[in-house]
């Protein structure tokens, strides 16, 4: 079974002051942890996808087995983003049989998350696979062949979250996946929390 990883990065963080993506938990970005950690499944191909700025963030990547994706329309929103990086994994890897979506500002993500994601569809190779945060449900999230069409039809602010729920899905446990990095007190709250389940 080969599945492809797309990490969204693209957004502006206008609320934050600051780009997200650059943010460091113990001296690493996180625009780099995220792409360590897909690359890290040993699943191929990884897919970046920049937008705001992104000649700032290159330079994170380097070294990095990944291919770059500028979203030209990354202000169109994250529709825009999933759509550029799921036309870019597709000219890679045509024959994908699975899409796994992930964001840059989640931290707590682990290579046991995604890995987890990816043996519960193989169980299920029909069905969404999303993360359950408690309250909502969301990314990363697996997509089966089935919905690349819907997913290459988002348009605007619409996320992976409209296509979960519009289907049938199964879930993984990550209570840490509703974890939100709007102000900088956020921030601060983020580095803590990360300090603690380090020493844990």
């Amino acid at each position: 079974m080969t599945v492809g990883i797309v990490v969204l990065a693209a957004g502006a963080s206008t609320r934050l002051g600051e780009p997200k993506q650059l943010i460091t938990l113990n001296g690493v970005t996180l625009l780099r942890r995220a792409a360590l950690t897909a690359l890290a499944t040993l699943h191929r191909p990884v897919a970046v996808v920049l937008g705001a700025t992104n000649h700032l963030f290159r330079g994170e990547l380097n070294g990095l087995d990944v291919a770059i994706v500028e979203n030209k329309d990354w202000a169109d929103g994250m529709g825009a983003s999933i759509r550029c990086g799921m036309e870019h994994l597709l000219s890679i890897q045509p024959s994908l049989d699975a899409a796994l979506l992930m964001v840059c500002d989640q931290p707590f993500v682990s290579v046991g998350l995604l890995n987890a994601l990816v043996e519960k569809h193989r169980a299920t190779t029909e069905t969404i696979i999303a993360c359950d945060y408690g309250e909502s449900v969301g990314v990363p999230a697996l997509f089966p062949k089935r919905v690349f069409f819907d997913l290459l039809q988002l348009r605007g602010s619409e996320g992976a979250k409209k296509l979960i729920v519009s289907q049938s899905y199964s879930t993984i446990s990550f209570p840490d996946g509703a974890f939100d990095i709007d102000t900088p007190t956020d921030v601060m709250k983020l580095r803590q929390a990360f300090s603690n389940s380090m020493r844990s």
